[in-house]
């Protein structure tokens, strides 16, 4: 909601120095979300003033048209002598009054003026639109062209209210009132303790039988409407000035009288209305719910095809309008029209003023499902007051009298439905009691009167709702209020205190000795979207039986595209490594650890939880059962260069060892025994990809994989050439490992180095025989380490060398030549006896 602070003055005395930033610091301490203060006007200085044009001359021999003018400008430029000017724009014509810029002003953006030499001639200033200005759009793109009652040499500045500051406040979804001026004045008058002038205190006509008939068929979704009729308009009738600047400035582009009166009524009192051209309406106006697959035109001119819980303004031909949605094109307000012949201006001049109170819950499905949310149904979801309806008709008609030269029929229609004012029992010392520190009943009393409320009785307070709080339901919504109101910054900070022995849970240690790893190893952590679409499967080459396939799909999706929770991590790393290489960001390792989402065969059907008692175990239990499992993934994507090229050495690329090398430092955090080797899975290239084995209980589980990715994967999600990546399961790595991790032992004893080259089948893998060799060293190994792999001629086609450096230590003792020979042997004949090995050269 953007607030023009000119504007707001006309509801609330304000104090004469208050600068928007002031305001701004007020309305942040009663809770309202004050994003930016814009400046309009800042550094623009004149002289800027209103001219008339005197001559056009078309300017030939130029890739677009030119024309040079002379304008009459008054004594603004000190001679009175027409000013000559060059332009571009075609919109203007001889007579036509217009915004000049003279020598020595200095536009918005730093942007001085002065005479220059142009398309052969001298330009002593600008005729200005509304771009140049800083003005936002007012429909035309061109030059600005004034009403004719203004008199040459007018201060423009003033005249266009260039000079403002403007408040851009989010507003939360239980805060809709302040959608309004009348709503921000509200909530000023109330931070500054000022009496506030409602918009909405007017003199309304009661209903009575002669009014635009209305029929209402579901009061439910409807109950509220308001028609007023305003006849003999004239068609061409321009919104004033001081109307389409507001408009302006509240980020809405000006359009035509009626529809500029009604949208101004909207952001001054919160409440949206609707114009229809009297003459386009076939009878009584009706509301009800819309037949199931009923067509209708919006006035964006889309034919829309309606569901049965939309709600819809019809008339006897059908649908006219889709209720706090949009209006329909078959009662659009007619665009004047002159005839070039006789001069006479054609245009609608009856109207039916429609001012209804909508179910906040049905205008939002309907603006959902339809995609089309517009300015009426951001407050309708929000919450619009319903007793402001019969006061922004009569604005409407006001308006439309005074500036449109209309006249008011007498008929009033009002339909209201049957309710009474929300009232909500509390007591006195409820607010007290939830900020932890004492207001006391007259404090509380007096906070609640200054939102509207009124308050009766003693201890036990019963406080009646105004009509245009929603969102004020049960005590602690009170409660709320009053401590906003009193300062959040006045409550106290008592930092909890943690009983001992509660720290982290062995999970959480791993999680985040895990994030340290990655980090320390160069990893930066990205955080991603949990959602993903199914098409990403496709891009990964999943197979179609593959389990990431089965996915969980949400109700209401933040994005259709994305309407699934996510089976891997690699779509939203992938992404991310791609939005930065695409941004110059070419040597790139991320990493990111986070839940996914498996489907279960049965999908659960959750309960509804009780909010007035703790829920039972039970009723728990039955929760969880529903929820899919969610066990908590790591994974890595690489790119670019591993190492920088320096006076160091050439540098190397990221390859498909770094991704594996990064699953092995998890397991070394995690205490696990992570055996690698080689597999076949859907985005890895599938002979560069490495399977990740650990063993649980006994039996040996696939948790996960590394390496290249496909060069068709790589391709089809745009990645980078050799994109590498892991991804493992971490639950069942840390169930792999042991309950706490293990100090190693440090001997003082010195380290005794054999060196083993074995030749072996090409087929055989690397991990086999290093699991040979490890199992046949015992006890006395302390690592184990392939440096070399080798073929050739030398070891005979079909085979390869592979040479590996044994350590070996003993904790008690210097170990003898003897002992870690017979340690090596040991592990060279097992190694032959599971692989076939042999050593090389032997």
């Amino acid at each position: 909601m953007r607030v023009p602070l000119s504007w707001l003055r006309e509801y609330v005395d304000l104090p004469a120095g208050e600068t928007g930033r002031d305001v701004a610091t007020k309305l942040v301490d009663a809770g309202l979300e004050v994003e930016t203060v814009e400046q309009l006007g800042g550094g623009l200085k004149g002289p800027l003033v209103v001219g008339r044009v005197l001559t056009i001359e078309e300017l030939e021999g130029f890739r677009k048209p030119i024309r040079f003018c002379t304008v009459d400008v008054g004594q603004a430029n000190g001679t009175g002598e027409p000013q000559e000017i060059v332009c571009g724009a075609r919109n203007f014509a001889v007579g036509d009054k217009v915004v000049v810029v003279l020598p020595g002003a200095v536009l918005p953006g730093d942007f001085a003026i002065a005479s220059r030499k142009t398309y052969g001639r001298t330009s002593h200033g600008m005729i200005c639109s509304g771009d140049e200005l800083g003005m936002g759009d007012d429909g035309t793109h061109g030059i600005i062209v004034l009403p004719p009652e203004y008199e040459v040499g007018t201060d423009a500045i003033e005249l266009l209210q260039l000079v403002d500051e403007v408040l851009d406040i989010d507003i939360t979804p239980d805060r809709g009132y302040c959608m309004s001026m009348r709503g921000v004045a509200r909530e000023a008058a109330t931070a500054y303790g000022l009496p506030l002038r409602d918009p909405a205190l007017l003199d309304v006509p009661a209903p009575n039988s002669y009014g635009y008939p209305v029929k209402i068929d579901d009061p439910a979704g409807c109950d509220r409407f308001t028609a007023r009729t305003v006849t003999g308009l004239d068609p061409d009738a321009r919104s004033p000035i001081w109307l389409t600047r507001r408009l302006q400035k509240a980020g809405m582009r000006p359009i035509s009288l009626a529809v500029d009166i009604t949208n101004y009524v909207m952001l001054e009192l919160g409440q949206p209305l609707h114009a229809y051209d009297r003459s386009s309406i076939d009878g009584t106006i009706g509301v009800r719910r819309a037949e199931q697959g009923e067509k209708f035109t919006t006035l964006d001119g889309v034919k829309r095809t309606l569901d049965a819980e939309d709600l819809v303004i019809t008339d006897n031909s059908g649908p006219i309008g889709l209720a706090g949605v949009m209006g329909g094109a078959n009662t659009e307000i007619a665009d004047s029209v002159t005839d070039p012949g006789t001069g006479q201006v054609t245009g609608t001049t009856d109207v039916v003023i429609e001012a209804a109170h909508f179910d906040s819950v049905s205008i939002s499905r309907t603006a959902r499902r339809l995609k089309l949310s517009s300015e009426a149904s951001k407050r309708f979801e929000r919450g619009v007051d319903p007793q402001a309806a019969a006061a922004a008709a009569q604005r409407t008609v006001d308006l439309l009298v005074l500036l449109a030269g209309g006249t008011a029929e007498a008929g009033v229609t009002q339909i209201i439905a049957p309710g009474a004012p929300r009232t909500i029992a509390m007591g006195a010392d409820h607010p007290d009691r939830v900020a932890g520190m004492e207001y006391g009943r007259e404090t509380v009393v007096r906070r609640l009167q200054e939102i509207g409320c009124d308050v009766y009785g003693q201890d036990e307070l019963v406080v009646t709702v105004p009509s245009w709080r929603p969102d004020l339901a049960e005590p602690n919504d009170l409660a709320e209020e009053v401590i906003r109101l009193e300062g959040y910054g006045n409550l106290p900070s008592t930092l909890p205190q943690v009983p001992s022995g509660r720290g982290l849970t062995a999970r959480q240690q791993l999680h985040r000795r895990v994030g340290r790893a990655l980090a320390g190893s160069g990893y930066v952590e990205a955080l991603s979207y949990p959602f993903i679409g199914e098409g990403v499967f496709d891009q990964l080459q999943l197979p179609a039986h593959d389990v990431a396939r089965q996915v969980v799909k949400l109700v209401n999706p933040i994005s259709d595209e994305e309407p699934a929770l996510r089976t891997t991590l690699l779509p939203g790393l992938l992404g991310a490594l791609r939005r930065n290489d695409s941004r110059g960001s070419h040597d790139l390792a991320l990493f990111e650890t986070g839940s996914v989402f498996r489907a279960a065969d049965r999908p659960g059907v959750a309960v509804r939880l009780p909010v007035d008692r703790r829920p039972t175990d039970e009723e728990i239990a039955t929760l969880n059962a529903a929820l899919p499992a969610q066990p908590r993934y790591a994974a890595v994507v690489l790119a670019g260069a591993r190492e920088q090229a320096g006076w160091w050495g050439k540098g190397r690329p990221a390859d498909w060892a770094d991704a594996v090398q990064a699953a092995r430092a998890l397991a070394v955090e995690a205490g696990a025994e992570l055996v690698v080797r080689q597999g076949q899975y859907g985005p890895w290239h599938p002979g560069r990809c490495a399977e990740l084995v650990v063993t649980v209980g006994g039996v040996e589980q696939v948790i996960g994989h590394a390496g290249e990715l496909h060069p068709r994967v790589v391709k089809a999600m745009g990645l980078p050439a050799r994109t590498s990546a892991m991804e493992l399961d971490l639950d069942r790595l840390a169930a792999a490992g042991g309950e706490a991790l293990q100090a190693p032992r440090i001997s003082s004893f010195p380290v005794a180095t054999q060196d083993v080259a074995l030749i072996v089948d090409a087929s055989v893998p690397a991990s086999a025989v290093e699991a040979a060799l490890r199992k046949g060293a015992g006890e006395l190994l302390e690592s184990l380490r392939l440096f070399d792999v080798f073929t050739g001629e030398q070891v005979g086609e079909g085979k390869k060398s592979l040479a590996y450096a044994l350590r070996f230590r003993a904790a008690d003792r210097t170990l003898t030549a003897e002992e870690s020979t017979a340690a090596r042997d040991a592990a060279v004949a097992l190694a032959g006896e599971r692989t076939g090995a042999v050593l090389r050269g032997a």
